[in-house]
């Protein structure tokens, strides 16, 4: 299966879910985003890397390097791997000269440690296609946007999606790419995926 390269284009907090944020990651040669919601300990290990921060304590991610280091293994890359019932899936490549080794992960652990190593993150087509979400389809006509965000209260999203027509939540979706809240369009198109 063809690997497409994805980079880390956002990390915010979750605007509905208490502890959780946004972790986006773009298609590097073309306009899909791929949102997921992750933990807030596994944000601020992706966080404390990107903005090359030095903590005075090694966290988890910073051991596993260490370890890897001791070991004379080496990463290669970091592969969402799969999605299944809404839930990403992540493999570690690693090698130590004779044989190369995947490592099941959480996404968000697997990009923790990836970026420590500096290396790449890629995905396969099937789960671009099935969860990525398309920026350049936007439409920011104001006289027909609703606020994504009044209609979708914090805490009853899953429910209250359940009651909107399908063509009514492709508007929904449209206008929270349009405004880059990538957490709310996450669960809306998890929400029309069901239904397919």
């Amino acid at each position: 299966m063809k690997k497409i390269k994805l980079e880390i284009l956002g990390l915010s907090p979750s605007q509905s879910q208490a502890g959780s944020f946004a972790l986006v990651l773009g298609e590097e040669l073309g306009n899909r985003r791929l949102p997921i919601i992750i933990g807030v300990f596994e944000a601020q290990a992706i966080a404390v890397q990107i903005e090359n921060i030095v903590p005075n304590r090694p966290m988890t991610h910073d051991l596993f390097r260490s370890f890897a280091d001791g070991m004379n293994y080496t990463l290669k890359e970091i592969v969402i791997s799969d999605l299944k019932e809404g839930i990403f899936y992540a493999k570690i490549i690693c090698t130590d000269s004779l044989r190369e080794v995947e490592i099941d992960a959480r996404p968000s652990d697997a990009i923790a440690i990836g970026l420590r190593f500096d290396i790449p993150i890629f995905t396969y087509e099937a789960i671009l296609s099935e969860a990525g979400i398309i920026s350049s389809t936007l439409s920011e006509d104001e006289d027909d946007e609703q606020s994504v965000r009044e209609t979708i209260k914090p805490g009853t999203a899953k429910e209250q999606l359940r009651d909107f027509p399908f063509d009514e939540l492709q508007k929904m979706l449209e206008e929270a790419l349009a405004k880059e809240d990538y957490e709310k369009a996450a669960k809306i198109r998890d929400e029309m995926g069901r239904r397919n």
